[in-house]
C-alpha cells in the first residue's frame, strides 16, 4: 500500500483489530473494540464512522461493525505482516514468545512488500504465529504456489500483478460451501502430492464434511472424493463460489 493511498497506522490498527475479533464474534461491538485498543469508546465510534464512510467496514451503533471486502483484504495484509515478524522473532531472533507481539506491532506498519515476501522465503513460508498459534493469512501476489514465488526474481514481481479477492483456507468453509483453488501454499513435497490428487489451481471443490478439533475436511474434487488434515486444508485457499462463507464471515 505504498504512495498516496497507504493507509495511517491508526486505520491499520483499527481493521486488524477488527479480523481478529471477527473470526470469534459475528459483530464487533463498540465496547470490544475500545477494550482490546484501550481506547474510550466515544473515540472508536468516531473512526468506526470515519471507516465505514471510507467503505472499509459496515457499522451500526447498536450492532456493532464488520469488515467489508475491502476492509478485509487490508486487515489480512497487515495481520500477515504481523504474524510473519511474530514468527522470525521467536524463530530467527530468538525474542520470547510475550515479547514478540508488541515488538511486531512497532514493525508491522513499515514493512514493504518486498520485505514481506523475502521474510516469507527466509522463514519457509510459515502458515501460523508462533504466540497463540493463529493462521497467517496468505500473501496477495498472483502466485497460485510458494514454488513459483521461489522462481521469480524481485525485479519481476511487478509483473505478477495482485489478487483482487479474498481468499479463505479449506477449514474455514463450512458443509455445502464451495469454491475454486487460487493457491496453495507449502513446500515442494507437499504441494506436489496434493497436485497428484487433483488439488489443482482452478479446480472447484465442494465440502463434503468438516470435523470438530482440528480433524480432517472432506471434500469433493473432481469426481473424487478426499479427507484432507487439518493442516493441510488449512493451506489450500480458495475464491468462494456460493456467498454463504462471505455472508457469516462479515456478519
Amino acid at each position: 500500500m505504498p504512495g498516496k493511498d497507504k493507509l495511517s497506522e491508526n486505520v491499520e490498527e483499527y481493521l486488524e483489530v477488527l479480523y481478529r475479533l471477527s473470526r470469534t464474534e459475528e459483530r464487533v461491538s463498540t465496547s470490544v473494540i475500545a477494550r482490546n485498543l484501550r481506547i474510550a469508546p466515544a473515540s472508536v465510534t468516531q473512526m468506526l464512522k470515519k471507516l465505514e464512510a471510507n467503505g472499509y467496514i459496515e457499522y451500526s451503533p447498536y450492532k456493532g461493525a464488520n469488515l467489508t471486502e475491502k476492509g478485509l483484504k487490508i486487515a489480512k495484509k497487515i495481520t500477515r505482516r504481523h504474524r510473519l515478524l511474530e514468527r522470525f522473532l521467536h524463530d530467527v531472533l530468538k525474542i520470547k514468545k510475550d515479547k514478540v507481539h508488541e515488538q511486531a506491532c512497532e514493525m508491522e506498519h513499515s514493512l514493504s512488500d518486498e520485505a514481506e515476501r523475502a521474510l516469507c522465503q527466509l522463514l519457509k513460508h510459515p502458515d501460523r504465529c508462533p504466540d497463540d498459534y493463529e493462521p497467517i493469512p496468505p500473501c496477495d501476489l498472483k502466485f497460485t504456489t510458494c514454488e513459483e514465488c521461489l522462481k521469480k526474481r524481485s525485479e519481476e514481481i511487478s509483473k505478477i500483478g495482485m489478487r483482487g479477492q479474498n481468499l479463505f483456507p479449506l477449514i474455514e468453509l463450512k458443509k455445502g460451501d464451495t469454491g475454486k483453488i487460487v493457491f496453495i501454499r507449502g513446500g515442494h513435497k507437499m504441494i506436489r502430492r496434493l497436485l497428484d490428487m487433483g488439488i489443482t489451481p482452478n479446480a472447484v471443490i465442494k465440502i463434503i464434511e468438516t470435523s470438530p478439533f482440528k480433524g480432517p475436511v472432506e471434500i469433493s474434487v473432481r469426481g473424487s472424493n478426499l479427507a484432507l488434515g487439518h493442516s493441510i486444508a488449512a493451506n489450500v485457499f480458495v475464491e468462494v463460489i456460493n456467498n454463504e462463507l462471505e455472508a457469516s464471515d462479515h456478519g
